[in-house]
């Protein structure tokens, strides 16, 4: 695994806010999801995922991987956990959301390419 940024996520309350906030802050164009708020930004080098009900506001980095599994498999074997697998995101690819031994949260990204 390299460690190179993929993509990342933001996560609050209130979606609009964060959207109206982070679009205004940066000028990133915002694409819409068919949840209210949610979708994701186009920054200049990167895609920036924003979603609501967030209980505890963030935001989240995700690592890009060419082999998810083998990632997943090298989280448990150094004492990490990983979430069970998702559904793949149509045009994004496949995450899975991690936490170091000591709980700190992070995220692994297979793309689409990949």
């Amino acid at each position: 695994m390299t460690g190179s940024v993929s993509y990342l996520e933001i996560g609050g309350q209130d979606a609009r806010v964060s959207q109206d906030f982070f679009r205004q802050l940066f000028d990133w164009p915002f694409q819409p999801t068919e949840l209210a708020g949610e979708g994701w930004f186009r920054a200049p080098s990167i895609r920036v995922g924003l979603h609501g009900n967030d209980p505890e506001p963030q935001v989240l980095v995700f690592f890009r991987v060419t082999d998810m599994l083998a990632a997943v498999s090298r989280v448990k074997a150094l004492g990490g956990h990983a979430d069970d697998a998702g559904p793949g995101e149509p045009g994004f690819g496949l995450f899975r959301m991690c936490r170091d031994p000591q709980g700190v949260k992070f995220g692994l990204h297979q793309s689409v390419a990949a």
